[in-house]
């Protein structure tokens, strides 16, 4: 049977290899099928605000979303929602105060990264942000080319062991105020796509991701092949944080967490006006 192919566009990190395995190996039953594209999260955001060559359907930080929603929309199926997975902001020094921070250089994982809309909206102002790959930032703080790190991904699990030191967990603060998970990152396909081809890569994703948690051994040798010198539990510890319920379907929970975050954020001022995040269709 002729199917029909996307590309489709997501990070090498663990809870994404995982989650996605099976989707792109042609280990589902669906009438498409997909064009791997993996790259680093801030790159698939400036691909889709751009407009430059991007996939038709990618992974996307809130931020970048907002920023290119009338081109995309937000599938109920494979993003990163959930409670206790915030982004941390690292120091070198241990009697650094969050306070220290408006004279402080942070690296950040970019512009675009929902790790940086949650900074600029629940800490204090910082000096200056230094954007740069997520896999750099501990190294720019240990180093001392920056005085904090926004950490994300499994620099959350093992910035302790570089001497580092946690000066403010994002997720707990978001937690605090909202009482709901944090989206961090969601999966999403272009908009002039047909009701059919929405809604299958929407049931797509979601058997993938259903199939990788019922035999996580199955996607483990393409884990391995992409997670680079991660350790074997820190792998896993990342994709038990990132790979849940709201993984399968957003539901109504989920809906309202993305909502929260955008509507935060355009009070903030830091992102722009927009519609609905969503297709009627693929609702």
């Amino acid at each position: 049977m002729d199917t029909s192919r996307f590309r489709f566009g997501f990070s090498p990190c663990p809870n994404d290899t995982f989650a996605f395995w099976a989707a792109v190996h042609g280990a589902i039953d669906s009438p498409i099928s997909f064009e791997p594209e993996l790259d680093d999260i801030e790159t698939l955001n400036e691909r889709a605000v751009h407009g430059a060559d991007a996939p038709t359907v990618t992974k996307l930080s809130l931020p970048a979303f907002a920023r290119c929603m009338d081109r995309y929309a937000i599938l109920s199926s494979g993003a990163a929602l959930g409670f206790g997975c915030g982004p941390l902001v690292v120091c070198r020094d241990p009697d650094m105060q969050l306070e220290d921070l408006n004279r402080a250089r942070v690296a950040i994982p970019g512009k675009h990264t929902t790790a940086f809309l949650l900074m600029a909206g629940l800490l204090p102002e910082v000096r200056e942000v230094v954007p740069m790959r997520f896999d750099e930032i501990m190294a720019a703080v240990i180093s001392g080319v920056c005085d904090a790190g926004l950490v994300i991904h499994e620099s959350r699990f093992t910035y302790a062991q570089h001497g580092l030191h946690q000066l403010a967990d994002l997720g707990v603060l978001w937690e605090q105020e909202t009482n709901g998970p944090l989206p961090l990152g969601v999966i999403c396909a272009r908009r002039d796509l047909s009701d059919g081809d929405f809604l299958s890569i929407e049931q797509a994703l979601r058997d993938s991701v259903r199939m990788a948690r019922r035999s996580p051994e199955l996607p483990r040798a393409w884990i391995r092949e992409h997670a680079q010198e991660m350790e074997d539990d820190v792998c896993e510890r990342h994709i038990e944080l990132y790979v849940n319920d709201f993984s399968e379907d957003l539901g109504d929970v989920g809906r309202a967490a993305i909502d929260e975050l955008l509507r935060r954020g355009r009070r903030y001022g830091l992102l722009p006006e927009g519609g609905s995040a969503y297709r009627e269709s693929g609702a």
